[in-house]
Order: C-alpha cells, then structure tokens, then sequence
C-alpha cells in the first residue's frame, strides 16, 4: 500500500469529513455526502489522468444541478419526448409532436425534451415553457437552446450524453419516441434496455409515427423478424413499447397507464406495487394464478406500507401488493400492470 493512502475506514479521515459538512451547515442525506467526498479524496491516489478526473468532476456537476433544478416539480408526472432534431417546422411529424405535447399538458404531464430544434421545439411550442424543461447538449454545430426554451429557468446543458440520458430517464414517467435518427434510436433502445433489465422503473413507451407511415412499423418488423425469430430477446419484451399514427391514442396509452398504478420498488426481496386502489380478493386469487410464472414467494397479497417505504417515501397512504418477483420478466410485469390498471 502507497504510505499516503490511508487505510480503509480511517476513523480520523471520517472524524474531518463530517466536522466539514458540519463548517457547511449540514443539510439533506450527509452520510451519503460522506461518502461522496470521502471517495473524491480516494481520487489523489487513485486516478492520475487528469481527463478521468475531469469527467466524474464534471458529471458530478451536471447531475448535482440538474436534480436541483428538477426537484421542486418532483409531485408533477412528466413525458420525455426523443425526435430527430432536423423535422422541419413544415412537416407532418412536428406539427404531431406540438399537438400531443399540448395533449400531454392538458392532461397534467410536464414536458422534458432535449430543448433543440425540430422534433424538440415542437414539443416545447405545444406544452408552451411554462410546463416544459430543457435537458439541452454542447455540441460543436449546434451549441443554442431553441427560443422557446432558451430563457427559461428550467433548462440545463450538459457536456456529457451519459448524464444527460440518465436526467431524462430518471425523472420520466413516460417516453415517447416520434421519427428520428442515431440519436432518437440509441434514446429508444436505452430506455428499452433499462426496463428489460429492471434497471429503470416500467412506464409507456409510446412510438409515434405520421399517419399512415410506416417508420415504427418497419422498426417492429426488424425487432420481430430478427431479434425475435433469433431467440435474441423474450416474446413479453414485445410488451414493453407501443406504436400508433394517432396521438389522441399515445395520450390514452400513458394516462391510462397511471389509472390505477401510482408506482412500485423492490423492499429487499419483495416487490411492491403501489396503487390507488387495492384489487378484490378474487382478482388477487387471478393474479396468482394468470402471472404464477414470474411469481416466486410470497404469492401476491395485500399488505401495509414497510418501514423502509415509510423511511424513505411519501405514499406510505396508499393502498400496495408485494410479492417474490423473479427479477427477470419484465415484459410480463408490465403485462400484470395493465392488468391491474383494469380493475
């Protein structure tokens, strides 16, 4: 071991940290702060290369700020809108992307875009800035916000792509994808990767073609014809994207998603669905049975809210069923919630 790094747990090293979050007048979460500033000591041994240390130095920068900006609209429900950043204000598609996003408002959604031109700008001129953020990226041609977002206090620019598609995932509670290119498929697949994984909630994912095109129809056609037929993803993967030309239906896909379903986390090794009313007795004995596949146990069952929901959260009011989920069939998950948005 280097003689200047000091060993694990060094009590004294802890004893300075907490004392200077103290001198800083303390504040939300400090054993995490703790945390965080202990590994940022760890970096003067640990990481030479200065470029390494300037990219968690400015992630950490970026992310800090943006869930700053995010956090007084945390009760809101919001829609994230991906779209080709070269639609025209002429065409079909962006005149789609401003009616939905007014629809959208309408309904009680704010709007996150990733505050450019094209499919961007329009979704920000149908919500109007007022229900809108901007989630805006430095790039050497296309450095400005679009006006309609550009002075607006909930706008951020990132550098970095990664910290930027991680703000949109993580305060999203449904994506919609219209036409686009590299960077409107890579937004697609990420947020399709993350639910199939379990690594970011469930929530809409709606696909939103002119009408009559064929854009997402071509696009589920490869999915199906290669990726499918391949054995390369689960037939219930299928369930975790929708595709429609109509956007009074993309509005209905993601408002009805919320009906009945506020919300769910894991609680160790249970699973808990939170909702905003709880189902009968009789369908609870349907669910066993119709999702016995991705059941482990407990068997599904009505409960109260755990003491760590109620440490951490504030919908400890409402009504939950938990469960042993194998952490795998997302597809059918998603499945089980449109089935209990039903009820």
């Amino acid at each position: 071991m280097d003689k200047r790094e000091k060993p694990p747990g060094d009590p004294e090293l802890k004893r300075r940290i907490r004392e200077l979050i103290a001198y800083r007048g303390g504040g939300h979460n400090d054993d995490l702060v703790e945390d965080i500033l202990e590994n940022g000591l760890k970096l003067l041994q640990d990481v030479e290369d200065r470029g390494d240390v300037k990219v968690i130095q400015t992630a950490l920068r970026e992310l800090r700020y943006a869930f700053k900006l995010f956090a007084p609209y945390a009760s809101t429900r919001k829609v994230t809108i991906f779209g080709s950043a070269r639609t025209q204000a002429g065409r079909v598609e962006y005149r789609q992307a401003v009616e939905f996003a007014r629809k959208i408002a309408e309904a009680g959604f704010m709007l996150i875009t990733g505050a450019g031109p094209g499919i961007m700008q329009a979704g920000h001129e149908g919500a109007g800035p007022e229900r809108s953020f901007g989630a805006n990226i430095r790039l050497p041609w296309e450095q400005a916000a679009n006006p309609v977002i550009a002075r607006d206090k909930k706008l951020v620019t990132f550098k970095y792509f990664f910290t930027r598609k991680l703000i949109f995932l993580r305060h999203s509670d449904a994506i919609a994808l219209f036409p686009g290119g590299f960077g409107t498929m890579d937004e697609g697949y990420e947020a399709l990767t993350l639910m199939q994984t379990g690594k970011s909630r469930l929530m809409p994912l709606v696909l939103i073609d002119r009408p009559g095109g064929t854009y997402w129809k071509t696009w589920d056609k490869q999915i199906r014809e290669h990726l499918l037929r391949d054995q390369l993803i689960s037939p219930d993967d299928l369930h975790l994207y929708q595709f429609t030309d109509d956007t009074d239906e993309a509005v209905r896909w993601i408002t009805r998603f919320y009906r009945n379903y506020h919300s769910s986390r894991f609680v160790n090794e249970l699973f808990v669905i939170r909702l905003k009313r709880a189902p009968s007795e009789a369908a609870l004995e349907g669910l066993n049975e119709d999702f016995a596949d991705i059941i482990t146990e407990p068997r599904i069952a009505i409960i109260e809210a755990t003491p760590e929901e109620k440490e951490d959260e504030d919908c400890v009011e409402l009504p939950r069923i938990a469960f042993g989920f194998n952490r795998r069939d997302y597809g059918r998950l998603r499945q089980m919630i449109d089935v209990l948005n039903n009820f």
